[in-house]
This record gives C-alpha cells, structure tokens and sequence, in this order.
C-alpha cells in the first residue's frame, strides 16, 4: 500500500498516498499551466501571484484531503482510475492553498512549507522596488487575492455529483471558516478551555482534513449511506490529526515542519496543550505561560515552556487523547461496508496520522 510521491518524500507512505498525491499534483500543475498560459497573454504581471499559488502548493505537503477522498471514493464502489477522484483531490489541495495563505495572513506566520509565506514573498518584493505604499499592506493584500483564486480554482476542479455532495461542499468550508474565527478569537481572548481547544481542532482543520473528503468521495461514488457512516472514522481521526498539529507546534522539528519551532506559542494559538497547563500551572509556571502569546518570544522561553508542558503533564495529556481518538476510529472500522483493501488502507492511515512528525 505504499508509493512515492511526485515531491521530496523518501520514508514509506500508507494508502497509496504517494501514488494519490502524483496524480493530484500532476493534474493541478496542468490547471496552473493552463492558466499561466492565459493570463500571461493578457499581463506579464499576472505570472507572479500564479507562480506564488504553484510555489506553496509544488512544495510539499501530505496530501492527506486527496487521499482521504480516494478512499471514500474506493470505499463506494468507485474505480480508482477514475479522473473524477483526482479533479476531487486536486480541488482539496487548491482549497487547502487558500486556507494556508489567508492563515499565514491572520497569523503573521514568516514563513510555510520551508519557504517565505505568500504575503512575505510579496511585501518582500514590493520592498525591493520600492514601490508606493506599505509593503505589509501590499504584500498582505496581494496574498488574499492568491488565497481567493485558489479557493475558485478549487471549486472549478470540484465534480458534479449527486445535490448532497455540494451541501457537503459548502458545509466544509463554511465549517474551516467557522473554525478559523475561534482559532482568532480564541487566541486574543487567551480563555480556551479544553472543550474548546477541542472544538477548534475538529472545526478548523479535523473536519475538512479527514472526515469531509472521505465524504466527498463515498459521495462521488453515489453512496450517501456510506457518506453519513464514515463520520465514526473521520470525525474522531480527524482531531487526533488536529492534536498531533498542535503538538507538533511546539516540539516538531522546523526542518520537517516548515516553520519555526515555537511559531504556534508566539500566535498564542489555543491548545489542548495550552488549556490542560493553564489548569496546572503554579506559582512562577503561571508567568511563564503569559508570555504565549508575545511575538517576540525567544529560544529559551520555548524552551521553558516546552519543559512546562512536559512537567505539568499537559503533553502527556494531549498524546493520550491523541491515541484514544485514533483507537476509537479504528474500532469503527469493522461497522462498516468497507472492501477489505479500503479497511486495510484506512488502518494504515490512521497510524500514519497518530505518529507523523510534519
């Protein structure tokens, strides 16, 4: 069940992940080929924000939407062969671009994907030319257009089906919306408790990273039945997927990350993490976790709060929640009409989430 993708990816991958994603990237590079191509007739000015969208979504990522939905598609019956399930796949990672780069936007995130972040790539430029205006701004706007195109580009690739595939549609991203507002909220208000670190996690990346494709793609298949049963694996697989993001926010590796380690304690991004050692901390913990949030936080304040998560058992917490949610996906497995090659795949994934390390 394991392949090679099209990009930078040498450890094994499940569910035919690799060969998902070569068939996704390939197919959204013909889309950005063709419009390069139309709208660089019309304005060499307009390569740019092209080869912006390109750049962040050519360099990487996991493709997990694609495949999900792949599986979801194979799950109903459908032929994997299909090019539906592809344009279905390449219309999650073009909608995965537009969330990226309206979130590095609202974040003030520097960089993504081991590269300068969409508005910086912008605001860079503009300050290089110097050029009229503020470059924050500049940069900042150029990155929403480049965000809003992808979001159309996303719905163009998407394929007809039966009317519940686009409520579906529609629902996903009005959910992804929905759950970016409390990932704001909740980091200027700093009060996130626990449920609603949880909330968060399946509203804003959970939802429309697992359980949604999946959807999508038994959907595709003309199985509605399948669609709604598939929520007992998504729904729970896709937090702990969230969880593990969160995580690795503030102890992955920025070298398999593509962003600074610490990034998600400067935003003050609300955590599972962040509420469990809000309810645990004492005496000078307490002042140490004010400073989440600063976004001049240095090295060895990180430091010190990884070290407080890991003391104050927040990290144990959030990796037994991690593994509980993916044990309770699992289970649900055998309660559904799933082809033995789709159950298997599916298996494989859901370890492949509990233990990645990007």
């Amino acid at each position: 069940m394991a392949g090679t993708a099209a990009t930078d990816r040498t450890d094994p991958l499940p569910g035919d992940l690799g060969l998902v994603a070569a068939r996704v990237e390939e197919r959204v590079t013909r889309l950005l080929d063709s419009e390069t191509e139309r709208w660089g007739t019309v304005d060499a000015e307009l390569l740019h924000p092209l080869e912006a969208l390109r750049a962040l979504v050519m360099a990487g990522g996991k493709r997990l939407r694609p495949v999900f939905c792949h599986w979801g598609f194979v799950a109903a019956g459908g032929d994997p062969e299909d090019p539906r399930i592809v344009d279905a796949g390449a219309a999650f990672e073009l909608l995965q671009a537009f969330a990226l780069i309206h979130d590095d936007v609202m974040d003030g995130s520097a960089t993504r994907r081991g590269a300068p972040a969409v508005h910086r790539r912008f605001a860079d430029r503009h300050a290089r030319a110097v050029w009229a205006g503020e470059s924050r701004r500049f940069g900042e706007g150029v990155a929403i257009l480049v965000g809003d195109v992808a979001l159309v580009y996303s719905d163009l690739l998407l394929p007809t089906g039966p009317p519940e595939l686009a409520s579906l549609w529609h629902e996903l991203r009005i959910e992804l919306n929905i759950g970016q507002y409390l990932d704001l909220s909740g980091t200027a208000t700093g009060g996130v408790d626990r449920a609603g670190a949880r909330r968060i996690a399946r509203l804003k990346s959970g939802r429309y990273t697992i359980e949604r494709p999946l959807q999508i793609g038994a959907l595709l298949g003309d199985q509605p039945d399948l669609a709604a049963a598939l929520s007992a694996y998504g729904d729970p697989l896709g937090e702990a997927f969230q969880l593990r993001d969160d995580v690795l926010g503030v102890f992955g590796l920025e070298a398999r990350t593509g962003k600074p380690v610490g990034d998600d304690l400067r935003e003050g991004k609300p955590t599972l993490l962040l509420a469990v050692a809000h309810e645990r901390a004492a005496g000078a913990e307490v002042d140490l976790l004010a400073r989440v949030g600063d976004p001049d936080l240095d090295d060895q304040a990180v430091t010190d709060l990884q070290a407080l998560f890991v003391s104050t058992g927040a990290l144990d917490v959030a990796e037994a929640e991690i593994s509980a949610l993916a044990a309770r996906a699992v289970s649900a497995l055998p309660t559904l009409p799933l082809p033995p090659h789709a159950d298997l795949a599916l298996r494989d994934l859901a370890a492949f989430i509990v233990a990645r390390d990007s």
